[in-house]
């Protein structure tokens, strides 16, 4: 356990440096702003292109992985949306909530760091994560905060969150790569080059970028914001393991890196969305903040359990 806390304690090390970069100024939010830009379209884009270029999406498309993974999460979204509930919050707070309580920074944090970690063959299945967490996920909020104030469903609703889908990078990589796989086309080597050095940067950058973004986050609501740090770090992935190691049919490793995708902090783009529909951004904020802090401990423990489960 001792080992893997000082295999992932680099890249906290990064984070921290990206902090205090951007605590004492030096980093300043708009530089932040352009930073998370660039990783965001331009060095991340074109790690997941690259990654899924190499894979099939047989190889990749596991069901019982994805069943899994979506009864463990929706199981722990039911549990925080009737807690909000309970506490007389709307739909709205209630929806941001559920967020907060299991989506997981794969994008910025899991896939860059996982895949360092756990070698190649952990891509596939936090390439699956991510999928579900955006299409399901992401959507599932927008649908519940919109559908809220306007009293009903409506297509404008269905729509937006389509072109939300469309234009989101992460997902236009992946679906090229795959596309490029399916059909067997050669990628030249001096593109293969150009991806792997843009795509390089993904990793110091995200992580810098997810360090200087929390310095501008307080820790205010901290009974609510501990709550949901303690769904997405702890409830999360022990419901994911259950459903992954006695519910479905999941191979032990695939399993491990689910359960470790799981164990990840609260992602950034919760407090965008929170923000954008003005619902719950304080608490949101907070809930960042104290997961990441956290996280070092649940990601070491996460990939402890999958060395044991090989």
């Amino acid at each position: 356990m001792w080992d893997i806390f000082l295999q992932t304690l680099p890249f906290f090390a990064l984070i921290g440096l990206g902090f205090g970069a951007g605590r004492t100024g030096f980093f300043t939010a708009e530089a932040t702003a352009y930073l998370t830009k660039f990783v965001f379209y331009f060095a991340l884009s074109a790690m997941l292109f690259r990654f899924s270029a190499n894979l099939s999406i047989g190889g990749i498309l596991d069901w019982p992985f994805v069943f899994a993974y979506l009864w463990g999460t929706l199981f722990v979204y039911l549990i925080a949306t009737g807690v909000a509930l309970l506490r007389k919050r709307g739909i709205e707070e209630a929806a941001v909530e559920a967020q907060c309580a299991v989506i997981g920074n794969v994008g910025f944090l899991g896939i860059p760091m996982l895949v360092l970690l756990l070698g190649e063959q952990a891509i596939g299945p936090v390439m699956l994560v991510l999928a579900v967490d955006l299409i399901v996920f992401g959507s599932l909020i927008v649908i519940l905060i919109t559908g809220s104030r306007d009293g009903r469903m409506s297509l404008g609703v269905l729509r937006t969150v389509g072109l939300g889908l469309l234009k989101n990078p992460m997902i236009v990589s992946i679906s090229l790569g795959l596309i490029v796989s399916g059909f067997g086309l050669p990628i030249p080597k001096p593109a293969n080059e150009f991806l792997s050095i843009l795509g390089a940067a993904a990793t110091p950058g995200a992580l810098f970028a997810i360090g200087a973004s929390l310095a501008s986050k307080s820790a205010e609501k901290v009974a609510v914001a501990g709550w949901l740090s303690f769904s997405k770090l702890i409830l999360h992935p022990a419901a994911v393991a259950f459903s992954a190691l006695f519910m479905f049919p999941v191979a032990p490793y695939a399993a491990g890196v689910m359960i470790a995708a799981a164990a990840l902090p609260v992602a950034g783009n919760v407090y965008i969305l929170a923000q954008h529909y003005g619902v719950a951004p304080a608490r949101v904020s907070a809930s960042i903040l104290i997961s990441t802090a956290l996280s070092v401990f649940t990601v070491s423990a996460a990939i402890a359990m999958i060395e044991s489960l090989q």
